[in-house]
């Protein structure tokens, strides 16, 4: 379905084009002259002023130019100097220009007429906004085309007249403005016409008033706008008016075109929007069997290559400014580069869009008419293949064919109804019983049916969510919907248990059930499910596996999206192309706090949330999970503290001598899914400001960071660690930090001092702090001196803050835990990184534990077990937390041998003190 390689045809071919040479030779050398040149880019005024010489009128000189300029195209096109991109935005432009010429020469006759327009509120002139709509806003007009309008002013008020003119109110005023554009533009004459307009697409369409304020406007969208109007508002674009206005009404349409959220609810629009469309021609084509083959509205035509395109913008277009591009080519490249079809499917779409409009244009060349449906006659059929360079009829048909077909099984791919029951699924979409409160016996039957472990308990758990208040006030289309995505859940949740070897099913009954309650109120949510069916099973998948991973889908729904299809398994986390991304999108909303706070928590939730499943599928170890969630957070230290940094509006400094220093399981590079951020901030900057400066930027920061917004919240950040505690300064400079950690500081500082890492900000700083840390652990500590006794008090002090008063082992708090392997390590490092520097790299507990064995400081097969023993706590704690648990308990028979090596490294290395 490759587009042919066309051969230059004669221009002759042209019925318009042949009575327009006729009727005044003259022009062939007009149209000779211009065809060599790329209309895209020619001055349009100076051939405007070329045709008006001789004093000719600008509604007369502006038909004389459109029709030169489409014989030009005629002939650039069918003689392979001119690609589809030249013909349409030649088209394009000349549409705005003659809106914009008409327009100064009309509005300065009315102003002469009634006087300036004023605005009540404002004061201020006022000028019309012509919003250009359909192809002509998305830049891809067609050569003979009307021109879809829309006409807007700012602000209702009267017109300042003065002697001999008489007064209009602004909206009496900008109506008769638009009544005179539409007359110079579409009114036939001598020189026949420059664009027939169409004004159906304006708020209440033939009944709404000609021309429409911005409140107007507003109250329109915001109460009575429907679906198929964000479609076409999508392409609006403002042709004429001040820069101001013009952003204040992207203001208003905006926000009713492109929803904050995933808007899957569009594709049941589009879908139902072209099902009438598609009726209309196909009873058009039953009353007319010879303008059958309608390349535009007709099954496979250019119409769905569009909505494919649109519904996208549509559903993601409010969270990605990027999809709000108004062109369709465009879009259908943006669309590939994201990842959401594959570049082949958009590579053959635009083919098959590049056919389809050529094709068009070629229908249009024979008489200049508005047609997209092929010819009647033979002969005409011919005509228009040998100019798509194809040799007859049946092979332009056969080509027709296979781009139609292609384009129509990509539509129904996207717009199919998912609703539609197939024969091997009747029963179960039927079997809507079940998700009845009121037939309590038939639920358990068909729990038992299934088979259901417990269906009783099933039963009365399902009526027990079904009852709530929340899903009682549903709409019924919602409350319709919700029952039949329970019913196709139930065989699925049976799938999952025995997939995994069995499981509780009740338990991922009652997770899927508070998901689905949580996003029921979300009518797209439930849409997105309903579309893509294949999305609940991997939601079903997912809760089944790990309640805290459920926990987290029902508070962060917008993630349904990545499970659409492969990304979230097969991304590849990145961090340098992430933090590319996180600029690109923060500087897209420069100034919006709350809307860049939003962004960097769903990049970094959704960044979460493919290390989530590639983990539940096994795809990762817990050591390469937690050195993915460490990265992931670095980046988005990095990014927040650039973006705060911005918000400081007394900065001294463009780029500050600012850096944050990770302790804790950040700085070991040991995070888990909901760690906190172990932090403290430093600061280089010999300012008398800098103080000031870098305060406020931390205390930003951590507002940044825990604040809770419509997207949930980042980070818990911890800032104890930093000198001197909760009574210290939030920042501090490198040289006091120096001071302290030589000075003052405690043995659990620099117990902790062992697992801190530069995370983010000024490299030079986080430099500094390296040295400082290593000439720290490097400090020389007597076997005798206090250092044991200050690392077993240190301990007795934790264990005794938080006693263990169950039967089961704490993995992390208690005695032979990790804590307590910890501790070794950090002993074994201060003791002796004098002796032995390597031991101050933060290379983590297990290699460090291998290294102290290999430098003869510990028992080499006691280092092994307890490398292990480190290695199965956090895997058994990964666990555990997966399944939503807050501590890390077992029955101790688990871990017996492991906490017994533990111990028995301990007393190695503390036998001669008290144990704790």
């Amino acid at each position: 379905m490759t587009l042919p390689s066309v051969s230059p045809v004669s221009p002759l071919v042209s019925r318009f084009y042949q009575r327009w040479l006729a009727a005044a030779p003259e022009r062939a050398a007009k149209v000779d002259e211009l065809a060599q040149l790329s209309l895209a880019q020619i001055d349009l005024a100076d051939y405007l002023q070329k045709e008006a010489i001789g004093g000719l009128p600008l509604v007369r000189a502006m038909r004389r130019l459109r029709h030169l300029l489409v014989c030009t195209l005629i002939r650039r096109d069918l003689e392979g100097k001119a690609n589809l991109a030249e013909v349409v935005e030649t088209m394009t432009r000349f549409a705005d220009f003659a809106i914009q010429q008409h327009m100064a020469e009309l509005h300065a006759e009315m102003v002469a007429a009634h006087g300036q327009p004023i605005g009540r509120d404002s004061g201020l002139p006022q000028e019309m906004m012509v919003l250009a709509m359909g192809k002509q806003g998305g830049g891809e007009l067609n050569v003979s085309s009307d021109i879809d309008l829309i006409f807007v002013y700012p602000e209702d008020g009267d017109t300042a007249a003065g002697p001999g003119q008489r007064g209009l109110s602004n909206h009496e005023f900008f109506i008769r403005l638009g009544k005179k554009l539409i007359a110079a533009l579409a009114e036939i004459t001598e020189d026949g016409y420059t664009f027939r307009v169409d004004m159906a697409l304006r708020p209440n369409g033939g009944s709404g008033p000609l021309a429409a304020s911005l409140g107007m406007v507003e109250q329109y969208l915001i109460v009575q706008g429907r679906e198929w109007e964000r479609y076409a508002w999508v392409k609006a674009r403002a042709v004429t008016g001040r820069a101001e206005d013009i952003a204040a009404l992207d203001a208003i349409v905006r926000p009713f075109v492109f929803r904050r959220y995933l808007d899957f609810g569009v594709i049941d629009a589009i879908r139902n929007m072209h099902a009438q469309i598609r009726a209309e021609v196909n009873r058009q084509e039953r009353l007319h069997p010879d303008r059958s083959n309608n390349v535009k509205l007709g099954r496979g035509g250019i119409r769905e290559i569009e909505f494919l395109a649109q519904v996208f913008q549509l559903i993601r277009g409010g969270r990605d400014a990027a999809l709000r591009d108004r062109s369709t080519r465009t879009t259908l490249r943006i669309i590939a580069e994201k990842g959401l079809l594959s570049h082949a499917i958009v590579y053959q779409l635009l083919a098959s869009y590049t056919f389809l409009r050529n094709l068009e244009h070629r229908l249009q060349y024979l008489d200049d008419a508005q047609t997209h449906t092929l010819p009647a006659n033979d002969a005409d059929r011919q005509t228009v293949a040998e100019m798509m360079g194809l040799p007859d009829v049946a092979t332009l048909l056969l080509q027709l064919e296979a781009h139609r077909q292609f384009v129509a099984g990509q539509f129904d791919e996207m717009f199919s109804d998912k609703t539609e029951t197939s024969e091997n699924d009747i029963e179960l979409q039927s079997s809507n019983e079940c998700a009845d409160p009121d037939n309590r016996e038939a639920m358990v039957a068909r729990f038992t049916a299934l088979g259901f472990e417990a269906p009783e308990d099933a039963t009365k758990r399902l009526i027990a969510t079904w009852q709530a208040p929340r899903l009682q006030s549903l709409p019924e289309a919602s409350r319709n919907r919700l029952q039949g995505l329970i019913n196709t859940a139930l065989p699925l949740i049976i799938q999952a248990s025995s997939e995994s070897s069995g499981g509780n099913q009740l338990a991922t009954l009652g997770r899927l059930l508070d998901f689905l309650e949580a996003i029921a109120r979300r009518s797209a949510y439930l849409s997105l499910l309903t579309e893509y069916p294949h999305t609940l099973a991997r939601v079903i998948r997912m809760v089944h596996a790990s309640g805290w991973a459920a926990q987290f889908l029902s508070q962060h729904p917008i993630l349904l999206d990545e499970l659409l299809d492969d990304r979230v398994r097969n991304a590849v986390f990145d961090p340098a192309a992430l933090a590319a991304d996180i600029d690109k999108q923060l500087a897209a909303c420069p100034g919006d706090t709350e809307r860049q706070m939003d962004i960097l928590r769903e990049i970094h939730h959704a960044q979460l949330f493919h290390l989530l499943a590639q983990d539940l599928a096994g795809d990762l170890t817990v050591e390469k999970l937690a050195d993915y969630l460490s990265a992931l957070a670095d980046t988005i230290v990095a990014a927040t503290i650039k973006a705060v940094w911005q918000t400081v509006a007394t900065r001294h400094r463009e780029v500050p001598l600012f850096t944050v220093i990770a302790y804790g399981k950040l700085g070991g590079k040991e995070l888990g899914y909901v760690s906190d951020l172990d932090v403290i901030f430093l600061y280089d900057d010999a300012d008398q400001d800098a103080p000031a400066q870098y305060a406020k930027l931390a205390q930003r920061f951590i507002t940044w960071m825990t604040s809770h917004t419509s997207a949930g919240i980042l980070f818990d950040i911890d800032t104890a660690l930093r000198p001197d505690g909760a009574s210290g300064m939030l920042v501090s400079s490198v040289s006091s930090f120096e001071k302290y950690q030589s000075n003052s500081a405690w043995v659990w500082e620099h117990q902790a001092l062992t697992r801190a890492r530069y995370c983010a900000g000024d490299v030079a700083i986080g430099q500094h702090f390296e040295q400082i840390r290593e000439a720290v652990l490097r400090k020389e500590r007597p076997a005798d001196g206090p250092l044991k006794q200050e690392v077993l008090a240190m301990r007795k002090r934790m264990v005794d803050a938080k006693p263990n008063l169950s039967a089961l082992f704490d993995l992390k708090q208690d005695p032979g835990g990790m804590i307590d392997i910890e501790f070794i390590v950090q002993y074994l490092v201060l003791q002796h990184a004098h002796t032995y520097p390597q031991l101050t790299a933060n290379f983590g507990n297990i290699a460090l534990l291998k290294m102290c064995a290999e430098l003869g400081l510990i028992d080499a097969s006691l280092a092994a077990s307890v490398a292990d023993a480190y290695r199965k706590y956090r895997k058994l704690q990964h666990q555990l937390r997966l399944q939503g648990q807050d501590l890390a308990r077992i029955d101790p028979a688990l871990v017996a041998g492991q906490a017994a090596q533990v111990r028995a490294l301990w007393e190695s290395l503390f036998s001669e003190d008290v144990a704790i």
